[in-house]
């Protein structure tokens, strides 16, 4: 079965790692070095939400739905519903190619199956930071909780898959993308909820803070709870890759702890990496898979709960 994931704004999926290349653009050469485009393949800076554009009413309109149905509550609903990992039980390699199962037909650069953008990634970060194989697979498997959109994961609807993400339990920043919809959110008037503090307490870690429900958060709490031994930077990245207020915007850091200052210069190695790797030079699977292989068994058990 093939899902195809009705058509979503390209700036709605740039941290879904849809992001297009200009179209004068020179394809990225694996190995040839890691150059990022100016511009996206509509002629426009990369994550520009004010741009005039056909796409722009609904960008809004998936963030609108995103910013209402987001709430303190529900993201505790759902990683309770998540955190049972009854869903399936597969490995690592199993679910790559699972996510082929979802293809976006709306955009150019996604007629590749799925498995090469992140082989792509990974294989950009293999070359630029050899040493680090932790970061290969992190690269490797950060996008796997997209298999929420399938029907045996509880298909989800998209806004509640993929999009930047946020905290929730405290104020909403103004650097979130279309903020001024979360004023139609419950959780804009409680006082509970919108201090900047909320729920939280300055430097309390980003562990103890409740993100929006998505694709990040739910591979977390997959590989966390099936015990990785992927050092917490590579848990930080895979949780919070979608977190543009923090790692663009520098929002939200007064919760943060030492641990997580150290892990967030990873994330911003990491981002470029996962935004503007596309490219149609296709990875040979068969030929880097043994690697990768040899990774997964290295950093995670045969078989995982999800």
């Amino acid at each position: 079965m093939t899902l195809l994931i009705e058509q979503l704004p390209v700036e709605i999926q740039a941290d879904e790692t849809n992001i297009h290349h200009a179209q004068n653009q020179k394809e990225l050469v694996l190995g040839d070095g890691f150059a990022v485009p100016q511009t996206n393949a509509f002629g426009h800076n990369f994550r520009d939400y004010t741009v005039e554009s056909a796409r722009q009413q609904g960008v809004e309109t998936f963030y609108k739905i995103n910013h209402f149905n987001q709430t303190y509550d529900y993201v505790r609903k759902m990683r309770v519903e998540y955190a049972k990992l009854d869903k399936a039980e597969m490995s690592i390699w199993e679910c790559c190619e699972l996510l082929n199962d979802v293809v976006d037909d709306s955009d150019p650069d996604l007629d590749e199956p799925q498995i090469q953008h992140l082989l792509q990634s990974a294989e950009a970060i293999r070359k630029d930071y050899p040493d680090e194989d932790w970061l290969h697979l992190t690269a490797l498997i950060h996008d796997l909780g997209k298999v929420l959109l399938l029907p045996s994961f509880g298909e989800l609807p998209q806004w509640a898959v993929v999009g930047d993400t946020f905290p929730v339990g405290c104020a909403f920043h103004d650097s979130i993308v279309h903020s001024k919809y979360f004023k139609e959110s419950p959780d804009y008037n409680n006082p509970a909820y919108n201090s900047k503090f909320g729920v939280y307490s300055e430097g309390c870690g980003l562990d103890k803070v409740l993100m929006s429900w998505g694709h990040d958060d739910y591979m977390y709490l997959v590989a966390k709870e099936n015990g990785t031994t992927l050092p917490s930077a590579g848990l930080f990245i895979i949780r919070y890759h979608s977190f543009y207020a923090l790692h663009k915007s520098g929002a939200y850091k007064e919760l943060m702890n030492e641990e997580d200052e150290e892990n967030l210069k990873w994330l911003h190695i990491f981002n470029k990496y996962d935004l503007y790797s596309k490219s149609k030079v296709q990875v040979n699977v068969e030929e880097v898979k043994p690697y990768y292989m040899s990774l997964i068994e290295k950093y995670f058990p045969a078989k995982l709960k999800w």
